[in-house]
């Protein structure tokens, strides 16, 4: 994606704009305010950063009015925002702070307590509900945009430093300037027809790259209003709709299963939304989502890197997530030498005949934007190695070049010597009525390779019936000979991650040993019986985590 101008200029072109800009419970800031707000902020910032320090400053903030009004800020200034998750603890948390060398942490007093006890040198922390905080900004109320600023602008200037949700190893702080920012934010704008009159709602995280990149940033450049939701609500989800009259949301990971679990009523439909983008809905649950709420979910692909974007067009076969963005040249590739992968080839249900041969990593051949890892030269090199982004996650390709995904690398599963991906069974698991959330993982074969392993989450009232199950699998022309699950993890609530996406590792690592009921089909026959861990798992099938169980599923104990 080419840099298109900058985003301070899009904060600047809200002054003077006094329609509605920014709306959070019963609060509303016109356009604007939220402009002189952000100008103020980067007064203060001015003065707060220390001669000679990297212009970046941290965010641990739930989704208030603050956190839009210090990205603003920070445009204006030319500083960076690093946004910082709040369930991380103790010495994580310190790392993610220091690591960004942020000198500013802007926090709420809700946070204060995950503070106690770190050792933060050189950080200056500011609690924007006090009225210290007040006292501190109100000598720079009068400031303008653009009058404060630590450099010269421009579509380079650092923006933002996003952590990566990666589930293993320290988080790497993604870097995005000002020019992709606005950018990507120009794009989705117009590809989604964003009109003034539009209020996208936001209840993903804004320490994560989709609420800010996806929603904030298309907002932002089409002259949209944004609605904030402190922490995402599935309860919460309609009324707050209604309230706001927000007509845009986006969703990470399991956000539309959540929405689908809560009780149908009458008025599920009386709202002004008219689309939902985002990620891993999953075919099945985005076509109950607009069977149910009469909105469309489009599916896009990209990352916090921006090394590689899939766009969803007319014509897009079902299932497929589409086809590369214009100047994007993207392949799917052998992980281990580079070659590109066979065409897909399907069966007349629709099943994929030659997984092992067809699925394999994305990648991005031509020019990328992506911008590196701050302070990561080794995370640098891995991303792009040989010239190309390696994207880290799994595809496969039909002859018309659509894409469809296939899960993350370390999601792939050898089933007596066949290549299965996680998202593929996960696809077809979804379509069970009884099914709110299901996940797919492997665990280790007692003779070799893995054996498929599925965590399902009930919808509320159901209860788990493994001859409906059986029968379900029976009935899907999808469902290929190795894809059926062994075991059966039945949770009350699926582990998840702070933005929403499925903890795996943590799945992977419990194995059988665990907590909930586990069913599995012991003679491969479709029948499924309760698991006796003590009795009936088999030789050489750890039961739950150690070293020899890890290391086989590739995580790090």
């Amino acid at each position: 994606m080419r840099s298109t101008g900058t985003v301070a200029e899009l904060v600047q072109r809200q002054w003077g704009d006094h329609r509605p800009g920014l709306k959070h419970e019963a609060a509303v800031l016109s356009h604007h305010q939220v402009a002189s707000g952000a100008a103020a902020r980067a007064a203060l910032l001015v003065d707060l950063l220390p001669a000679g320090s990297e212009p970046h400053l941290g965010v641990l903030l739930d989704n208030t009015p603050e956190f839009p009004l210090w990205l603003s800020a920070a445009a204006l200034a030319g500083a960076a925002v690093a946004g910082i998750n709040p369930t991380r603890r103790g010495p994580e948390l310190a790392r993610d702070i220091l690591h960004t060398d942020a000198r500013v942490l802007i926090t709420e007093t809700a946070h204060l307590p995950l503070l106690d006890g770190l050792v933060l040198p050189g950080v200056r922390v500011l609690v924007t509900d006090t009225d210290a905080y007040a006292e501190l900004l109100a000598p720079y109320a009068g400031a303008r945009p653009g009058e404060a600023v630590l450099a010269s602008v421009h579509s380079g200037s650092r923006m933002l430093l996003y952590f990566t949700s990666g589930s293993t190893g320290a988080p790497k702080a993604a870097i995005c300037t000002q020019g992709r920012l606005a950018g990507a934010g120009r794009s989705l704008a117009a590809h989604f027809d964003v009109r003034p009159d539009d209020v996208h709602y936001i209840c993903m995280p804004m320490f994560h790259g989709n609420a800010v990149l996806a929603d904030w940033a298309p907002a932002l450049a089409g002259g949209a209003a944004v609605a904030l939701r402190r922490r995402f609500s599935a309860s919460g989800f309609l009324d707050d709709v209604r309230a706001y009259g927000a007509t845009y949301f986006t969703y990470v990971g399991r956000a539309v299963q959540y929405l689908l679990a809560t009780p149908e009523r009458p008025e599920d439909r009386d709202h002004s939304l008219r689309l939902g983008f985002g990620t891993e809905a999953g075919a099945a649950d985005a076509a109950r989502f607009r069977e149910r709420f009469g909105v469309p979910l489009v599916e896009g692909y990209g990352s916090s890197e921006g090394g590689a974007a899939i766009q969803r067009g007319p014509g897009t076969p079902a299932g497929a997530v589409g086809r590369a963005t214009p100047g994007d040249d993207l392949a799917v590739v052998d992980p281990a030498t580079g070659e590109e992968r066979e065409a897909a080839v399907f069966d007349g249900h629709g099943r994929l005949l030659n997984g092992s041969a067809a699925i394999g990593e994305l990648v991005n051949r031509g020019a990328t934007p992506f911008e590196g890892y701050w302070r990561n030269p080794e995370a640098d090199a891995e991303r792009a190695r040989g010239g190309w982004y390696w994207t880290g996650d799994l595809f496969y390709r039909d002859t018309e070049g659509f894409l469809y995904f296939a899960g993350r690398t370390d999601d792939r599963l050898r089933v007596d010597s066949e290549n299965l991906a996680a998202a593929m069974i996960e696809n077809i698991l979804a379509r069970w009525d009884d099914a709110a959330a299901v996940a797919v993982y492997a665990v280790p074969d007692p003779v070799t390779g893995d054996q498929v392993m599925a965590a399902l989450a009930l919808r509320p009232g159901a209860a788990f019936d493994p001859a409906a199950f059986a029968a379900f699998l029976g009935a899907q022309p999808d469902l290929g000979t190795k894809m059926a699950p062994r075991y059966l993890r039945i949770v009350r609530r699926m582990p998840v991650t702070a933005t929403n996406k499925v903890h795996r590792v943590e799945l992977r690592r419990e194995g059988l040993s665990c907590a909930d009921p586990v069913w599995w089909d012991a003679a491969r026959s479709g029948a499924y019986t309760l698991l006796d861990t003590a009795a009936d798992t088999p030789a050489g099938l750890p039961p739950g985590t150690g070293p020899d169980h890890e290391k086989h599923l590739g995580c790090s104990p």
